[in-house]
């Protein structure tokens, strides 16, 4: 759910400078059980709007479709049109066009990312990442050509994920990872905190039902709320203390599947509910 701060962050702030990780998608794979290949409609609203670059107005969708197996590996595309609305009649379109694949592994991962703002297209960012014994190496091919090394520790995004409901089945309540998604110019890593609440088992009643909870196969299963700050890696701190680029909050299912969607990007907040949920099939790996 963003892009000078990760991918995974919804073209928003495109209009602001793009957000956070989420164009990958809200939540992508389970651990310790199969990930569900589905299509996802999220409706986006404002919520709130503070700081000094409030603004009065936000709404737009995003359609993400996520497949694959642990052996042929996890493709995510994801799109994410909005609106944001300064005042005064100013009006940012922005679209967001993001396509990856991950290793079943995590040991490589390739993603392409298209942004368009007020019919003008930003550079694409291309490129690949691959994990070689203690260290990670970065291919990009735009928005120019580089090789560089990353710490082998780092994760991918739906290692990210694995390891947040690993975490949440063993009654973890906090989490720390540095995360790698290819946002902004497909340089940038980000320091990640991620806050697990209590289990909801699928028998609680829901105050705001969804076409996820309302899903036959969807009914059973456990989720978390989750709670995942961003923190610009590089970033210089004042007496130690850093505020997060980005946040992002939802539900997580123990399938990957999220719901509820709360988008934090400092001066607004934006919602996203889902409007639509259709399960894909699966090849089961041979």
């Amino acid at each position: 759910m963003a892009c000078s701060v990760p991918v995974r962050a919804l073209a928003f702030l495109a209009a602001v400078a793009l957000l956070p990780g989420f164009a990958n998608g809200p939540a992508l794979a389970a651990a310790g059980g199969p990930f569900l290949a589905h299509q996802a409609l999220y409706e986006l609203k404002l919520v709130k709007s503070r700081g000094s670059n409030a603004i009065s107005g936000a709404r737009g969708r995003i359609l993400y479709n996520f497949s694959g197996s642990v052996c042929e590996g996890y493709t995510s595309e994801f799109r994410q049109v909005s609106e944001l609305d300064s005042g005064e009649g100013k009006l940012t379109l922005s679209d967001l066009r993001s396509h990856s694949w991950e290793d079943g592994a995590g040991k490589s991962y390739r993603f392409k990312i298209d942004t368009r703002m007020n019919d003008t297209n930003a550079a694409p960012v291309d490129g690949m990442a691959e994990r070689v014994g203690d260290h990670i190496t970065v291919k990009l091919k735009a928005p120019v050509v580089k090789t560089f090394e990353l710490d082998g520790k780092i994760v991918f995004p739906t290692e990210q994920i694995q390891h947040i409901i690993a975490a949440a089945r063993e009654g973890k309540s906090v989490l720390e990872l540095t995360v790698y998604d290819g946002s902004d110019n497909g340089e940038k890593v980000y320091n990640t905190l991620s806050v697990i609440g209590q289990p909801i088992p699928g028998t609680r009643d829901i105050a705001t039902p969804d076409p996820s909870t309302s899903n036959d196969q969807m009914k059973a299963l456990t989720r978390w709320p989750v709670t995942v700050s961003y923190y610009d890696r590089d970033a210089k701190t004042k007496e130690g203390e850093q505020t997060p680029v980005y946040a992002m909050s939802f539900e997580l299912f123990e399938n990957g599947v999220s719901r509820a969607l709360v988008l934090d990007y400092n001066d607004f907040v934006i919602a996203g509910a889902m409007g639509r949920f259709d399960v894909k099939d699966t090849k089961p790996c041979k």
